[in-house]
């Protein structure tokens, strides 16, 4: 990556379900509400007519262009291989040579993987770099990782999940002194598979607020700012949640329409309702961070709207300006050399 970075955000304009013209209504919109610099990157003479729709190309915006699609169904490898010059590519590149400080994809997030750990680069010493999502809680968000990049994991793997989502909470989440927890099955250090076991160990060790293993209830409870785990269990965990506040809306809504009262009942609960549906929508913070590229690199849930590009832009500006990439890679870098020097005791 060169040494002087943009402040632009390389947004990818073909990406998502609702593309492009979400996400064109998206990059505008942070353009006007954030004040931020956005690289409009994708087939440009669709985006002009979009943007001539809407009173043309605002000042803080610039189109880049991207001939070619990466599709929902395209394999994870198309930014690198068929397709390089997809918008998706073009934003990774972007990144890669300074010209912007960010990358947004709502696109097909295997091949934002990708395209973020073959283009951009991975951070010296990460071997696997982690999905973060933050899901609402009591007081403020928990960061959970991995959810997704990384289905079989090592014991030094998931302390790198820490490390790296240590400092995300810290700069973007504002958590001052993060509350690092090991998801697995008992609070009690034994605990877990072989793999947890381990990590467990390691933590102790990891110069973080490392509070021990916590259970599944602790995600949401308040009690625990960062929750580790791979990428098969984050998944599960990020499923199974999302379906059981779907569920709780459509509960409410069948007891609303069985009885007056019940109904009365929501109508005063109205408020209380939306503040906790703005909470639970993905929409509020745009989408999951890759931690240990190189680059900030936001991929946002397939059917972003223009609210989520929007703020998708927003918290990937945060977190390219923060340091908390230079961080991860001091922290990993002490790591790794206090490791081999304990080989070198031991040999």
């Amino acid at each position: 990556m060169a040494n002087a970075v943009s402040g632009a955000v390389a947004v990818d304009a073909m990406g998502g379900d609702f593309a492009p013209a979400a996400t064109v209504q998206g990059a505008v919109e942070a353009v006007h509400q954030f004040g931020l610099e956005v690289l409009l990157v994708g087939h440009e003479p669709t985006l002009r007519r979009l943007l001539a729709r809407n009173g043309g190309v605002p000042r803080g915006l610039r189109l880049v262009d991207a001939p070619e699609v990466v599709g929902m169904g395209d394999p994870s490898t198309a930014p690198v291989r068929g397709k390089r010059r997809s918008s998706l590519s073009e934003a990774a590149r972007l990144v890669r040579d300074g010209d912007a400080c960010a990358l947004v994809t709502a696109g097909n997030s295997g091949a934002a993987m990708v395209a973020a750990k073959l283009i951009i680069g991975t951070i010296a010493g990460v071997e696997r770099p982690a999905l973060a999502t933050p899901v609402p809680g009591l007081e403020r968000q928990t960061l959970l990782l991995d959810v997704g990049a990384n289905v079989d994991c090592r014991p030094h793997h998931l302390v790198d999940f820490a490390i790296m989502g240590h400092f995300y909470a810290q700069a973007v989440l504002g958590v001052t002194n993060p509350r690092v927890g090991l998801l697995s099955i008992g609070e009690e250090e034994g605990k877990g598979d072989r793999v947890t076991v381990e990590a467990h160990r390691l933590l102790g060790d990891a110069g973080i607020h490392f509070i021990g293993n916590v259970e599944g209830r602790d995600v949401y409870a308040g009690t625990v700012d960062v929750v580790v785990c791979d990428g098969f269990v984050g998944n599960v965990v990020l499923k199974v949640s999302e379906g059981l506040g779907d569920l709780v809306i459509a509960m409410l809504r069948r007891e609303g329409r069985r009885s007056p009262a019940s109904a009365i009942g929501l109508l005063f609960a109205k408020g209380a309702l939306a503040a906790l549906r703005r909470k639970a929508d993905y929409a509020e913070y745009g989408g999951a961070p890759l931690l240990g590229v190189r680059g900030a690199c936001l991929i946002g849930h397939g059917r972003s709207s223009a609210k989520a590009i929007r703020n998708a832009v927003r918290v990937a500006h945060a977190y390219a300006t923060q340091g908390v990439i230079p961080h991860i890679e001091a922290k990993v870098a002490e790591l790794r050399g206090r490791s081999a020097a304990q080989e070198v005791q031991r040999a």
